[in-house]
């Protein structure tokens, strides 16, 4: 039985098994597999995602990020957050850190109180999409921040139907074969917003989305009803800030910060 040291971490309430590859102690093992294996909260540690850290050519470091499904995925926000501590805790790296994802190059700055991470960018910005439910056509908004996002605003935030309203979303026609994640936001002021996420991966609402509280934040921005930076209040109870540049044209400048703290060390049976 081979035994694997890791850390167990969490962002905004998004939690993740993080494992340093770059000596290949995971030699012959299927990453997606292990993350199918170790993400199960009733058989193992339980988590949102694992990350597991191996060498660069070009930065601090590279990640491969897996959702609790198995599938790899190129961005999470809350999890670039917790890799980057991890990182700085490990001395892979200082406090402003470069490392490699499938989404590029995601620079971070580790703060005593808080991780913040610039991202590579948002693309494919598409406002006003009617997606026909089975409770009615309702208005979205897509963007990618590394990953899929629709947008929904919402008046009742409290009362969406998330697991229901998201699930026939992420599946939907209009987003295949991909699929989205997808958010709810509820607009409180010009700085303050409200957010609760479906995603896919993990295939239910998680307590917080890094990558989801950019795409909200953005989207309300191209709406006109908010300003950058942005506090946005996760289901988690926890608060993340994101700032960014808006042209006519994108989006520039995209920064989110907030906390990532250690749950615990330990050694895992494989």
């Amino acid at each position: 039985m081979k035994k694997i040291p890791f850390y167990k971490m969490q962002g905004s309430g998004n939690d993740f098994i993080l494992i340093d590859n770059r000596r290949n102690i995971l030699k012959g093992k299927s990453l997606k597999d292990l993350a199918t294996t170790l993400c199960h909260r009733h058989y193992s540690v339980g988590a949102d995602g694992l990350i597991v850290i191996v060498p660069s050519k070009k930065v601090d470091f590279k990640w491969r990020f897996f959702n609790a499904d198995g599938s790899e995925a190129g961005m999470c926000g809350n999890g670039s957050r917790c890799a980057a501590r991890f990182a700085f805790i490990k001395k892979i790296a200082k406090k402003d850190i470069a490392f490699e994802t499938l989404a590029g190059i995601i620079h971070a700055q580790v703060k005593p109180r808080s991780v913040k991470v610039q991202l590579t960018g948002a693309a494919g910005l598409r406002m006003n999409i009617a997606v026909p439910l089975d409770s009615g056509t309702r208005m979205g908004h897509y963007i990618d921040t590394g990953v899929p996002h629709l947008v929904y605003l919402s008046k009742d935030i409290d009362n969406e139907d998330v697991d229901r309203v998201g699930r026939t979303t992420r599946y939907h026609e209009l987003f295949k074969p991909a699929g989205t994640n997808v958010n709810f936001i509820q607009i409180d002021s010009k700085r303050k917003l409200r957010i609760r996420t479906y995603e896919r991966g993990v295939e239910g609402e998680t307590l917080a989305c890094g990558t989801g509280s950019v795409a909200g934040a953005l989207i309300a921005g191209a709406l006109g009803a908010v300003f950058s930076p942005v506090e946005v209040h996760t289901r988690g109870g926890e608060t993340l800030t994101v700032s960014f540049e808006r042209s006519a044209e994108a989006f520039s400048g995209i920064y989110l910060e907030g906390n990532a703290e250690v749950i615990c060390e330990g050694t895992l049976y494989i």
